[in-house]
């Protein structure tokens, strides 16, 4: 499951254990190619938390965290980041930097 985070339930949504974020924005191509695989990954890994957040109705976050360009993945254990990827991700390329943190 894809949860739907904002500026305001950002820090007490992706607290607490292994957290995949997903900053992006309606109009971005790449963002929208993005989607599926995430949703994939979703299915499959029960003890990742995966939220997605709209950079554009929410641009304190994603300031918070240098974010420039989308879409971005931040992974964060335990409240900390430990891997940002920029530009399109495949799924072999998420599994294995979930699989390194998990």
């Amino acid at each position: 499951m894809i949860e739907t985070v904002t500026d305001q339930n950002f820090k007490e949504m992706s607290a607490q254990g292994l957290v995949l974020v997903d900053f992006w924005a309606t109009w971005c191509g790449p963002c929208r190619m993005q989607a599926p695989v995430i949703e994939k990954l979703a299915d499959e890994y029960d003890d990742v938390h995966f939220l997605k957040m709209d950079v554009d109705a929410n641009p304190e976050t994603p300031n918070q965290f240098g974010i420039r360009a989308i879409p971005t993945l931040l992974l964060k254990k335990d409240d900390q980041v430990v891997e940002t990827l920029v530009g399109y991700q495949s799924e072999t390329q998420l599994k294995n930097i979930i699989e390194k943190h998990s």
